[in-house]
């Protein structure tokens, strides 16, 4: 086959699409009061042919002008051309290179590029005005395509803007690099048509002669689309700009078509075919406008709380109405999952605008079935069984994940009891830090003591001054934390108080002078109330037997015949028995003197 012109085509339009090879693909989406314009330029000196001069330029121009109120949202320049690609150009003097680029090949010999670069920023700075591509030099490539006609240059910024008047549209920009060879057909999936009011489609093309038209048409559901006189129906390339009327862009066409008769309200897809019967045809971006008022429900975490070994979580996450072109209605469904598993549902409380958004916070309750660590999943537009009620412009971005981790409480670990003594008091002071220390536990992390289990795992009624702690029962159980991110080790002891043991005298002199007169135990009267106080003579005889009633001041009570007689100076035996468990008897001397 003789190909005696090269087509490469931007479609506008504005739904999903799958294809093969370098697969034209969703890149952005737009869904408000937005539009879309495009102008460009071609570098041909003349159409290409096989009697065509074979030159070309490194530059050209084309002017965009735009309405005060319609503001400059993106700005998308493709380029393309024959040969491998001159990737760095300028653009009203501003250098620029390609952010993606794309590749394509007729044949070993003659093979095509196209490139892409957001210039957003430089157009919304300069607004409009004439926007000139330089430095875009294919002159040293043309040669061996000139004479099979495939030798071409050109440009094409889309524009797309934002404004009050226009209705509620949804606006996709797709893009790729697709060869035609006779025919390609591209179906487009996911559709929503609510109104098909202003729907439209256009496309930039690189074609040969505007004189040739081979089967040259677009169609779309099987209905042939043209804009005569402009664009007949039967020469869909043939070199005009349908947004200005010019007809004289050699080798490139920007068209734009009416299509609200040729989609039907509730379609789900749409079918775009292209033909081009002599010519090979590289598509490499296609837009559409559809009115679309419909919101986009999405959702996030923002935060949750876990107590640890609690098996509850309270979360607070936002519900999202984002890039959408209708309000999100109250009471939209919010499913809440655990590993699949569903552990609870809310539902959004007020219509949520365009762009905007609502707060809400769920209590959850992680059963059993499920282990310490799982997969938190926030779903929005579901009803529990994951099943949605609401139709959104993406069906696809209404979950939320994130891994969660319980905080398992550690077992507790008993420490040996602290005994500590106070003569006749069931309350001692007790360094709890110590306490731990002497059991080889470090301190250095944040530690706190708690007089319940309860009030540890809850982190309340901490002990406020664990050095200087009295206790307020005998035996008391003491629980400690001590920190161990990202959870804590836990302990408990008893502090025990006793009865201090007695301080016994070596001696003592019942001589009447009020000065150690008697056998003064000290640490036993009043304090081991239940004691019994045995003395014997050095032979063994038992004198005395006394009690916390009955201390002992040298006289003789027991076995000898002078009761009520004082004993003499001599050194005397002592048995006390204090019956407390916790004491042993004591056995001692005494000496006694005057």
């Amino acid at each position: 086959m003789r190909y005696s012109k090269f087509v490469i085509f931007l479609i506008i339009l504005a739904l999903p699409l799958t294809t093969i090879g370098q697969d034209i693909e969703l890149f952005q989406q737009y869904n408000g009061r937005y539009d879309y314009t495009a102008i460009g330029n071609t570098l041909n000196i003349a159409e290409n042919g096989t009697i065509a001069p074979c030159e070309i330029l490194t530059a050209s121009s084309a002017t965009l002008a735009l309405t005060p109120n319609q503001n400059i949202v993106a700005a998308y320049l493709y380029w393309a051309g024959s040969g491998t690609g001159d990737f760095d150009i300028e653009v009203n003097g501003i250098p620029l290179t390609a952010d993606r680029t794309f590749s394509d090949a007729l044949d070993t010999t003659r093979v095509f590029f196209a490139a892409f670069a957001d210039i957003t920023s430089i157009v919304q700075d300069q607004g409009s005005t004439t926007y000139t591509i330089s430095e875009l030099d294919l002159s040293g490539i043309i040669d061996p395509y000139c004479p099979t006609g495939t030798n071409f240059g050109g440009w094409a910024i889309t524009v797309i803007y934002e404004d009050d008047i226009l209705p509620l549209n949804q606006l996709n920009v797709y893009d790729g690099l697709q060869s035609v060879p006779t025919n390609l057909s591209v179906t487009l999936d996911n559709l929503n048509v609510l109104d098909n009011e202003g729907a439209k489609i256009g496309f930039v093309a690189w074609e040969g002669d505007a004189g040739i038209a081979v089967n040259e048409q677009l169609t779309i559901n099987g209905n042939l689309i043209g804009n005569p006189p402009l664009n007949p129906f039967n020469n869909a390339f043939n070199g005009t700009n349908s947004f200005t009327g010019a007809s004289n862009l050699y080798n490139m066409d920007i068209d734009v078509y009416d299509i609200q008769n040729n989609i039907d309200i509730g379609d789900t897809s749409a079918t775009i075919q292209l033909t081009s019967g002599q010519d090979y045809v590289m598509i490499n971006n296609i837009i559409t406008v559809l009115n679309s008022q419909l919101p986009d429900a999405s959702i996030m975490l923002n935060d949750f709380i876990i107590n640890c070994g609690d098996r509850h979580i309270e979360i607070e996450y936002t519900v999202f109405n984002t890039n959408s072109t209708d309000p999100l209605p109250s009471n939209t469904l919010i499913a809440f999952y655990a590993d699949s598993v569903l552990i609870g549902q809310a539902s959004t409380q007020n219509d949520i605008q365009i762009n905007d958004f609502e707060i809400g916070m769920a209590s959850l309750t992680i059963p059993d079935t499920v282990g310490d660590s799982f997969t938190l999943s926030l779903v929005v537009d579901d009803d529990g069984t994951g099943n949605g009620f609401v139709t959104e412009i993406i069906e696809t971005n209404n979950d939320y994940e994130t891994p969660i981790d319980l905080l398992v409480i550690p077992p507790l670990e008993i420490l040996p009891s602290t005994l500590s003594c106070n003569e006749g008091f069931n309350s001692a002071q007790f360094n709890l830090i110590e306490v731990l220390n002497a059991n080889g536990i470090t301190t250095t992390n944040n530690v706190s003591f708690y007089i319940s289990l309860s009030d540890l795992e809850l982190n309340t009624n901490e002990i406020i001054i664990p050095e200087d702690y009295n206790n307020i029962s005998n035996p008391q159980t003491i629980y400690a934390r001590v920190d161990n991110p990202p959870c804590y080790d836990v302990y408990a002891f008893d502090v025990l108080v006793e009865n201090c043991p007695p301080h016994i005298p070596d001696g003592f002199s019942p001589n009447g002078d009020n000065a150690n007169d008697w056998f003064n135990i000290q640490g036993l009267y009043n304090i081991f109330e239940r004691h019994e106080l045995k003395i014997f003579n050095r032979y063994g005889t038992l004198i005395f037997e006394g009690n916390n009633d009955k201390p002992w001041f040298g006289l003789i009570n027991r076995g000898l015949n002078n009761h009520g007689k004082i004993v003499p100076v001599g050194t005397y035996y002592y048995v006390i028995n204090f019956n407390d468990p916790n004491y042993e008897s004591l056995v001692g001397w005494v000496y006694v003197n005057y």
